[in-house]
């Protein structure tokens, strides 16, 4: 089935995290509801009440079965237990087990952990060091809320950018305060100024991983901070959040979208959470 923008009131389907575009000349980023097939443009809902509705079925993602609890954000536990992308390397990319012969889909982490990765900074509610594919920018950063990022380093495969990535963490956290981020409190970085101390700081631990990969493996870059702007008519005070396993409905005005979070005047929530919810969203 073709997808298409719905510009009805309503739609329903399994959810999947929202497509975010970033905003051009200025505009905020620009965000879509996913519900199975079905596409809402959120950002033109600004200030309406906006009524979420789970309706007590989950399919997971990958496979399509029914599932009674969603595992790491929207497969069955058989997908969760056999896929290479919920192996817990994806997470902390530097215990890849790739060489040992034990990777779960070898073809499958050929294409997507054996490509360029991008090392960055960002600021989303304070600044943290992150890793992604070199595809997902600026995506990644959009997902996180972040209102500043910088590429810093471009790594040859998944697993170099884990080994980086701890490096960094002895200096700087991996982490979003996703409360802080939703408040809209977070004060602008001299980022640049960052990377150039940070990479100061971690000089020798940068060089050990070059002497073992190779000098091209590990490379900074010097490119231009980004600035990313969000759709937010109004910032919680108070952060409250909602839960659709305990509260299947849950409605309000559509204050603001920020990562993938809706920010409701009832409190906010994570869509991406709940990928492989069945829902009805009405606007």
């Amino acid at each position: 089935m073709t997808e298409s923008l719905v510009v009805a009131s309503e739609v329903q389907g399994c959810l999947t995290k929202m497509g975010i575009v970033p905003g051009q000349g200025g505009e905020p980023a620009h965000y879509t509801l996913r519900a199975g097939e079905q596409r809402l443009a959120l950002n033109e809902r600004l200030g309406r009440p906006l009524t979420l509705a789970w309706s007590g079925a989950i399919a997971c993602t990958h496979c399509g079965r029914a599932t009674k609890k969603s595992f790491a954000q929207g497969y069955c536990y058989p997908c969760f237990k056999r896929l290479a992308q919920c192996d817990t390397c994806i997470v902390k990319p530097e215990t890849c087990h790739f060489f040992a012969g034990t990777c779960r889909e070898p073809e499958w982490a050929e294409r997507h952990c054996f490509q360029p990765h991008i090392v960055y900074l960002a600021n989303a509610s304070g600044l943290k060091v992150g890793i992604t594919r070199g595809t997902q920018v600026p995506t990644r950063w959009l997902d996180q809320g972040a209102v500043q990022a910088l590429p810093i380093m471009v790594v040859e495969t998944r697993q170099q950018s884990g080994f980086v990535e701890m490096l960094f963490k002895e200096e700087v956290s991996d982490r979003t305060n996703w409360r802080a981020m939703l408040k809209g409190e977070t004060a602008m970085l001299d980022l640049p100024a960052e990377r150039d101390r940070l990479l100061a700081r971690l000089e020798g631990g940068l060089a050990n991983l070059r002497e073992r990969f190779g000098a091209d493996a590990i490379r900074v870059l010097n490119e231009a901070p980004v600035t990313l702007d969000y759709p937010v008519l109004e910032h919680p005070t108070k952060v409250v959040s909602h839960n659709l396993d305990k509260t299947p409905e849950v409605s309000g005005i559509l204050l603001g979208l920020k990562g993938q979070y809706l920010i409701l005047d009832s409190g906010v929530i994570n869509l991406r959470k709940y990928t492989g919810y069945e829902v009805r969203v009405s606007v």
